[in-house]
């Protein structure tokens, strides 16, 4: 039987709300329409905010988590709109909010939470439409790291029996999935994405984002500056790990350029595009793939669209075909919110969401609350 389940994203680099309308049918997941709504300016700077401690967070965070559902209910509507659907043909809404905390289990962390600001309840009400929400804190209860949620809907869609696949979804955060031939799936969250290259760019140049890497491009990666970003324990740490703007954020860049003397912004550009892509290669080099090495790396997120990062992670991984998932079928701005719509999907037939291999968890639990319409 055919049903269709919307997923929206919105991820770490606060860029705005991805949603895709899918269709499930057997084992069959499919995109049919999207839709894109940028984040207003001031509701980016609240969020920002958020991710450290600060006066009346209480309020601030509902009322952003508020904007946000509005903000969500529109892109709905343009993705029922651009598909002649009715709300009625429209299971369910997977929306996984906004995080603005990631504490997950650690040496350093001995209660672990997760938060992500969200109103599901109100976003069932505009919609019309179930809602199901906080899909990482049943992971985390089990002891797991409640993240990264989507190598499970990797597997479903870029899984190739008998061959072994690597899939890098470069948001704010990256994270990376391992599809090795004996049909194991491993994943970790390797380290910044995006977002600290969107925030610098954003203070020195004043645009949003770096198009295409030309602007790191155009500098020179500070070798200095590139080891001790790379000397954080994190990118030393094997196993299950998961991470956020809690660590990697401005602050913790400034700490790093305050050891040396002031650099052209150009050159840091650089160095932050090299650190994204040589964390992705320590994780995949940290990783087990077993007797078959992948041959493939498919990039989504909005890191795909980075000409430059996508050299650099060809240069550094000669032996692999690097390509966007554009190329078999998965624009790459859809795939994860496709992933919170298949995770929605999974809880409302009672079907485990995470990965245990990935996060840590005890077992397979199904992920998520939900809200009816």
């Amino acid at each position: 039987m055919r049903e269709h389940c919307i997923g929206l994203m919105s991820g770490t680099s606060l860029d705005g709300v991805d949603g895709v309308l899918m269709a499930f049918e057997a084992d069959r997941a499919q995109p049919l329409v999207a839709a894109h709504a940028p984040m207003p300016p001031e509701l980016r700077a609240a969020f920002l905010a958020l991710n450290q401690s600060g006066p009346d967070e209480l309020h601030r965070g509902q009322v952003a988590a508020h904007q946000l559902v509005h903000l969500y209910a529109g892109v709905v509507h343009d993705l029922l709109t651009r598909s002649g659907l009715s709300r009625r043909d429209v299971r369910a809404i997977g929306a996984h909010g906004q995080t603005v905390r990631h504490a997950p289990p650690g040496p350093q962390q001995t209660t672990p939470y997760t938060l992500q600001l969200n109103q599901p309840a109100l976003l069932a009400e505009l919609t019309g439409i179930a809602v199901v929400a906080d899909f990482r804190s049943r992971d985390l209860a089990a002891g797991g790291q409640g993240a990264p949620l989507v190598p499970a809907f990797h597997r479903e869609v870029f899984g190739r029996a008998g061959t072994s696949v690597a899939v890098a979804n470069i948001g704010g955060v990256a994270n990376l999935t391992a599809l090795p031939a004996d049909g194991r799936v491993l994943g970790l969250d390797t380290g910044p994405g995006n977002a600290l290259m969107d925030e610098w760019c954003q203070r020195h140049t004043g645009q949003w984002y770096d198009d295409a890497g030309r602007w790191a491009d155009s500098g020179q990666v500070h070798r200095g500056l590139l080891k001790s970003l790379l000397d954080e324990p994190y990118f030393q740490a094997r196993g299950r790990k998961s991470t956020g703007r809690d660590l990697f954020n401005t602050a913790w860049l400034e700490q790093h350029l305050a050891q040396h003397p002031p650099l052209p912004a150009a050159d840091v550009q650089a160095t932050l595009l090299e650190l994204t892509a040589h964390s992705l290669v320590m994780g995949m080099e940290g990783l087990d793939w077993g007797p078959t090495p992948p041959e493939t790396l498919l990039v989504c997120g909005g890191g795909a669209r980075n000409t430059v990062l996508m050299q650099r992670l060809a240069q550094h991984l000669p032996g692999l075909r690097v390509s966007r998932t554009d190329a078999v079928g998965w624009p790459v701005d859809q795939v994860e919110a496709a992933a919170f719509a298949w995770l929605a999907h999974r809880c409302l037939q009672g079907l485990p969401g995470n990965e245990p291999q990935v996060t840590g968890a005890a077992g397979p639990r199904v992920l998520g609350a939900v809200y009816p319409a």
